[in-house]
C-alpha cells in the first residue's frame, strides 16, 4: 500500500514497499513539459532534461554524475512528456541514498554552463534529424498535430532549430525558476524500502527553495490542424497513422476506450493486427493506441504499409473502426482485452521504475494517488454497450484523420479514402 508525504514546502513525496525485489527505484516528476512552452520556447523542456545531467555541485560534470551511478550497477535516464518532465535512477535497495543524492543535487544545483550548452545543441540537433529520419516516430507526432493543431499539445517535444541554436543560460535558469518548484513536483520511491527512512533521505537531500509554480499550461483552444498530414519522403515502405481526436485523461469512459484499443490494435490477436497485417499481408508493423491529456486525447492507428497497396492499407483500417463502430463486440473478446489490459499492468508493475511512474503521475496531474487494484476495478466495469457507446461517439467519419510518409504528392488521393 502506498504512504505519502507533503513536505512544509509543498514537495510530495509517495512511496510503494515491494518486499519481492531487491532494487528501488526514486523517480522526479515535474509539471514542465512541452506543453508549458510558447512558440519562442519550443523546445526548452527537453533540452532543459538534457542539461540537468552536465554537472552540478557535488557532481560537477557528466562523468562524475555516471560514475556515481555506475559504480553501484545502477541505471539512470529522464524524458520530457508534454504534461511533465521525469527523472530516475533505478539501484539496489541498499544504495537508495546514493540514488537521492545524485537526484537531488542534478535537480537543484545545475550550473547550465554556457560552454556544455553549446556542445549539447550538436547532440540534440542529431536527435532532431534521427527523428526526421525516423517516420515511425515522425508519424505519431504529425497525426498529433492533426489533432491539436498549432499550439503547445499539437507540437513535438524536441522543438525548433532555431530554439536548439539559440537558447542560453539565463533562459533556462529563468524557466526552471517557474516550473521547478517544489508544489509542482513529485518523488515515487518504489521497492523493498521502509517510508520512514525515504522521508529522513528526501528532507536531507532535497531542500528546494520556497516558491510556487508561476503559471499553467494553457487548455486547448482550437482543437483541429485539418484532416490529412502528407510528407512526401523516398521511403521503402509507407507510414500512415488514421484515427481520430479521443478522450481526456480523466474522462468517465477513459478505460472503455483504452479496452476498446486493445480490442483494435493492442496485440497480435487484435483486429488490425489479424484483419490488415495477417489476412491481407499489408503491413509489417500495424497497433492501435491511445494517448490521453489533461483536456483531451487521441486514438490512432500506426502501420507501416506495402508502397503500391497503401490504398488498400487505409481502407482495411478504417473499416475495422466502422466494423466497431456498427456492431457490438463479442462478450468474449471484451472480456479477453480486459485479462490482457490487467495482465500487462501486473507484469509492468513488478518493475519499481513502472510503479513509481504510475503512482508519481496520478499524484502530480490528479492530486492524489490511483492503487493498481482500483484501476482494475474499473476496467471490469466496462460493458459491451460502454465500448459501443464510445466507438459510435469517437469513430465520426467528419472526425476522421490521416497523416501519410511516403513517395506521394497527390493529397486529393488520399482525402478520398476518408470515408466508411
Amino acid at each position: 500500500m502506498f504512504r505519502k508525504t507533503t513536505f512544509q514546502s509543498g514537495l510530495r513525496l509517495v512511496t510503494e514497499k515491494l518486499e519481492g525485489t531487491k532494487a528501488v527505484t526514486v523517480l522526479v516528476l515535474v509539471g514542465a513539459g512541452s506543453r508549458y512552452e510558447n512558440q519562442e520556447l519550443r523546445g526548452i523542456s527537453h533540452f532543459l532534461e538534457h542539461m540537468f545531467f552536465k554537472g552540478a555541485e557535488r557532481f560537477t560534470d557528466t562523468k562524475e554524475v555516471s560514475e556515481a551511478i555506475d559504480s553501484v550497477g545502477g541505471e539512470f535516464n529522464a524524458f520530457t512528456g508534454k504534461e511533465y518532465a521525469g527523472y530516475y535512477v533505478k539501484v539496489a535497495s541498499e544504495n537508495l541514498e546514493v540514488a537521492c543524492d545524485v537526484l537531488a543535487d542534478m535537480l537543484i544545483n545545475s550550473k547550465f554552463k554556457q560552454e556544455e550548452i553549446e556542445k549539447e545543441r550538436g547532440v540534440i540537433l542529431e536527435e532532431y534529424n534521427m527523428y526526421q529520419d525516423t517516420p515511425m516516430y515522425q508519424i505519431g507526432w504529425n497525426f498529433e498535430n492533426l489533432v491539436f493543431g498549432d499550439q503547445p499539445l499539437g507540437w513535438d517535444q524536441i522543438g525548433t532549430k532555431e530554439l536548439i541554436r539559440s537558447v542560453n543560460h539565463d533562459d533556462f535558469v529563468k524557466y526552471k525558476a517557474k516550473l521547478y518548484t517544489p508544489d509542482n513536483t513529485v518523488i515515487a520511491v518504489v521497492g523493498n524500502v521502509d517510508h520512514k527512512q525515504v522521508v529522513e533521505l528526501i528532507g536531507k537531500y532535497f531542500e528546494m527553495e520556497a516558491g510556487e509554480k508561476a503559471y499553467e499550461f494553457k487548455a486547448i483552444e482550437n482543437m483541429d490542424g485539418g484532416k490529412l498530414y502528407l510528407k512526401e519522403k523516398k521511403t521503402e515502405q509507407a507510414h500512415i497513422a488514421v484515427g481520430f481526436p479521443g478522450y481526456k485523461e480523466d474522462h468517465k469512459d477513459h478505460w472503455a476506450l483504452k479496452l476498446l484499443s486493445v480490442i483494435l490494435g493492442g496485440n497480435m490477436s487484435s483486429r488490425m493486427f489479424l484483419g490488415v497485417r495477417e489476412a491481407k499481408g499489408l503491413s509489417y508493423y500495424i497497433h492501435t493506441s491511445t494517448d490521453n491529456y489533461m483536456d483531451g486525447g487521441v486514438i490512432v492507428t500506426n502501420a507501416g504499409v506495402d508502397l503500391l497497396r497503401i490504398d488498400e492499407a487505409i481502407e482495411g483500417v478504417i473499416n475495422e473502426y466502422r466494423r466497431v463502430k456498427e456492431e457490438n463486440v463479442p462478450a468474449a473478446e471484451l472480456k479477453k482485452a480486459k485479462s490482457y489490459l490487467k495482465g500487462k499492468m501486473v507484469l509492468s508493475l513488478e518493475d519499481s521504475e513502472e510503479f513509481a511512474h504510475l503512482l508519481a503521475k496520478y499524484e502530480l496531474l490528479h492530486g492524489t494517488v490511483r492503487d493498481p487494484e482500483e484501476i482494475m476495478k474499473l476496467i471490469d466495469k466496462v460493458t459491451v454497450e460502454d465500448v459501443r457507446r464510445v466507438a459510435e461517439d469517437l469513430f465520426q467519419e467528419d472526425k476522421m484523420k490521416l497523416a501519410v510518409i511516403g513517395p506521394y504528392d497527390d493529397r486529393e488521393r488520399f482525402l478520398k479514402l476518408l470515408k466508411y
